[in-house]
């Protein structure tokens, strides 16, 4: 389906996105695309270290109660 591209595909696509979106817009994109993946990582982050501190505290065993 998909093959590796060759350096004439490469400079192909990047012709059509400056065609398209300018020269002047593209670095706009990329700096917005790549905030964007630090706030989804760092998401990601925050999530993992909520659940694993979760499971921790499962984990401790509960005092017993008097009856």
């Amino acid at each position: 389906m998909f093959r590796n591209f060759g350096p004439w595909e490469i400079i192909l696509v990047l012709a059509v996105l400056v065609l398209l979106f300018g020269a002047k817009k593209i670095p706009e994109i990329a700096r917005s695309l790549g905030k964007s993946l630090n706030e989804f990582k760092k998401g990601q982050q925050e999530t993992a270290s909520s659940d694993s501190s979760e499971v921790e505290k499962n984990d401790e065993p509960k005092p017993d109660k008097p009856a």
